[in-house]
């Protein structure tokens, strides 16, 4: 079982020194969101290149790093739609070079109509969010397919995917060999059912079977009744539970660290090895 990271939870600076620093941890791969990781890059559509990719693969590939995703998250519902279709345009052109960059997947999640909170609104739970969502990622799976590429697609409670069978329902409707999806436990949490959590996990890889390719690695505690995201092994979820369902479920998958601080990957890193290790 591969761990990687998203790699601008180091800062943002060029991509060499973000490869040592990554592999100083001990991480195998990355996940690269470029404008949020890469000092001087937009991301945008119109900036990327055959060339401009495989230096990257090659700065990552020196410190024995896999691309593991390219992150080209954007929100299909925004009320700016001017922006919607530069994002959507960002996201083809990421298709168009993932095998350049050598990268598993370009990946994304589902938006919501709070537009850059990111946050629940009861908008995102109609069906008109469901097929206008459907409508988008249906025409980049059709891209994805042209450039033979993959894209790996992200639920999460705000969001207009906001449960794990509105997330299997897009994809089955999408219909294309070249759609799998993220797994994070935690974008699936409410103050009202983070007790439940192993069950919303399990129904996850049931919903999922056979095309989970990545999971996030997230911890967390309950504080001033709300969930606040802490260090990966000093929070509530059971890692002991996690990566055992994870390796009888979904051993090839890669495990990228998300949102996680700088001085706690190392110890968060140990602490995943040992339980996969022990699983």
């Amino acid at each position: 079982m591969k761990i990687g990271v998203r790699v601008h939870d180091f800062g943002k600076s060029n991509a060499e020194t973000l490869a040592q620093e990554a592999k100083k941890v001990g991480f195998d791969g990355v996940q690269l969101v470029l404008n949020k990781a890469i000092e001087g890059e937009s991301g945008l559509a119109g900036t990327l290149s055959k060339e401009k990719a495989n230096y990257y693969y090659e700065a990552f590939k020196k410190e024995g790093l896999d691309i593991a995703m390219l992150g080209a998250y954007f929100n299909p519902v925004h009320s700016n739609k001017e922006l919607v279709e530069k994002n959507i345009a960002k996201f083809k052109e990421h298709l168009k070079f993932e095998n350049d960059f050598h990268a598993g997947y370009v990946g994304s999640e589902t938006g919501s109509f709070n537009d850059d909170k990111w946050t629940y609104n009861p908008l995102n739970r109609t069906e008109d969010a469901f097929q206008e969502v459907k409508r988008i990622f249906k025409d980049l799976a059709n891209t994805a397919e042209a450039s033979n590429a993959k894209m790996a697609i992200e639920g999460a409670y705000g969001h207009c995917m906001f449960e794990p069978k509105a997330l299997k329902r897009l994809v089955d409707e999408i219909n294309s060999n070249s759609v799998y999806y993220i797994v994070d436990i935690y974008n699936y949490l409410s103050i009202d059912n983070y007790k439940n959590y192993k069950e919303i996990f399990e129904e996850c890889l049931e919903l999922f079977k056979g095309r989970i390719v990545i999971f996030h690695l997230k911890d967390f505690i309950i504080q001033d009744g709300a969930l606040k995201q802490t260090c990966i092994g000093k929070g509530i979820i059971d890692y002991d539970y996690l990566i055992k369902k994870i390796k009888e479920n979904a051993p090839d998958a890669y495990l990228i660290f998300e949102g996680s601080k700088p001085e706690d990957m190392e110890y968060s890193f140990k602490f995943v090895k040992s339980k996969i290790d022990e699983a």
